[in-house]
């Protein structure tokens, strides 16, 4: 038997640290290989951490509600391996114990090129918790912690997170603040004021949970960056109603899933962003990224009211049965919590099927850094002028509305109209003949 120190493994790319919520397993547990060890929650995801040896948990070095870094130690491990060099006993120290109220950093100033200096930092007076991350940050950027205290972090139990301070830094070098717990002055004159909501007798008040926290901020601050401009098409897609009515149980019995339509948006929006690749961009400052891949994102509604964007990497290159396939183990496994990082990592463009709960038509907002996101309506039977070798009649037809959402920094309105349209032709057009 030899000690084993658990780190925090790489989790997707972007993801430097994450907040452990629970331990699955508790000291003196016998622990599989692969077994679930405890659950993290990323910028992206909760996903339970496996375990990379078999053994008997001896300690936890990561509590409940700590911002750990990718590498970091959580947990020391009796691992059922041999002993390499018998002579040299393994020592591990555990990791020390850290008292938000005692844990203080003395700070020297250090003189920049510029000629500025870093704020000396004393955290012995500060009743909160900051993580090493954050407190570097205020050291290079000269915050002092008074200005820390005003941050409203949006990490577990209300802690700074890298991207608050972030958010905080570019702020103040625009004039203004955000995210404060104290009153402080706004010198910037096109700042918003601030409404307070009000709780009378009988209302209920809901606290939200992370995942909701997480939703708002990233819509604020997509309708913040991008100035959106949304396009509408209706289509008619009786055709493509008729074929998948037609096909749909012998695809159950012959593929053990079900076929939506959702599938067949997606390989319809694939098909229409290869013809208009310049939807498929990322906006870097003064730069402009068009990406390889197509990387569809499928809006996911969980039972918990939230909402998850998992991606079908490279949807350009499936069959519909693939994409039926991917659709259907992503939205499973996002509703039962199995994501994983890396699943809804990557996306270049967005789909939202606002049609399942009734709805018409949707404005959808952007998925940050992505330029573009297709709402897709309910379809409705309705009365229509069609052509025929006779002359034009009434008929009933199966027709739906899409509606595209588009970064108008980047793109205008031929292009962001342009491709809505060709995802509409490309529905209308469906060959009724086509097999699976």
């Amino acid at each position: 038997m030899a000690l084993v120190e658990l780190i925090m493994p790489k989790m997707g790319e972007s993801i430097v640290e994450a907040t452990v919520l629970s331990w699955l397993k508790k000291p003196g547990d016998k622990i599989e290989l692969e077994e679930s060890l405890l659950e993290v929650a990323t910028d992206k995801v909760d996903t339970e951490i496996p375990s990379t040896h078999a053994g008997v948990l001896k300690e936890v070095l990561a509590k409940v509600g700590e911002l750990v870094k990718v590498g970091a130690p959580i947990a020391i491990l009796e691992a059922e391996v041999e002993e390499t060099k018998p002579t040299a006993e393994p020592v591990l120290a555990p990791k020390p114990s850290v008292k938000p109220d005692t844990h203080e950093i003395a700070v020297s100033p250090e003189s920049h090129s510029n000629g500025s200096q870093h704020t000396v930092l004393d955290f012995k007076s500060s009743s909160k918790f900051y993580s090493p991350l954050v407190k570097n940050i205020a050291k290079e950027e000269n915050i002092t912690v008074a200005e820390l205290e005003t941050i409203a972090g949006s990490g577990a139990e209300g802690r700074v997170t890298k991207k608050d301070i972030l958010d905080f830094v570019e702020h103040r070098k625009l004039g203004n603040t955000i995210q404060t717990n104290h009153p402080v002055s706004i010198t910037a004159s096109t700042a918003a004021p601030v409404i307070s909501a009000s709780a009378f007798a009988g209302d209920e008040i809901i606290v939200m949970d992370r995942m909701r926290k997480m939703i708002a901020e990233r819509m604020v601050d997509s309708k913040r960056i991008a100035p959106h401009v949304t396009s509408f098409v209706e289509a008619d897609v009786t055709n493509l109603v008729f074929w998948r009515n037609k096909v749909k149980n012998e695809f159950q019995k012959r593929e053990g899933d079900a076929l939506t339509f959702t599938p067949i948006f997606v390989e319809a929006v694939a098909l229409a962003i290869k013809d208009f690749p310049m939807v498929n961009i990322q906006v870097d400052g003064d730069k402009i990224i068009k990406k390889r891949d197509i990387n569809i994102g499928i809006a996911v509604a969980l039972p918990s009211g939230n909402l998850i964007v998992p991606v079908i990497r490279n949807a350009d290159q499936l069959n519909l049965t693939g994409l039926a396939k991917a659709v259907n183990d992503l939205v499973k496994r996002a509703r039962n919590n199995k994501l994983k990082p890396d699943d809804i990592a990557g996306g270049t463009f967005t789909i939202s099927n606002v049609g399942t709960f009734g709805n018409v038509m949707g404005t959808p907002i952007i998925m940050q850094p992505q330029v573009g996101i297709i709402a897709i309506g309910a379809i409705q039977k309705k009365p229509a002028v069609v052509e025929t070798p006779y002359g034009d009649a009434i008929a009933i037809r199966h027709k739906m509305f899409l509606s595209h959402s588009y970064d108008h920094r980047v793109v205008d309105g031929a292009l962001g109209g342009s491709l809505v349209r060709r995802v509409a032709d490309f529905l209308e057009k469906f060959d009724v003949t086509r097999g699976i």
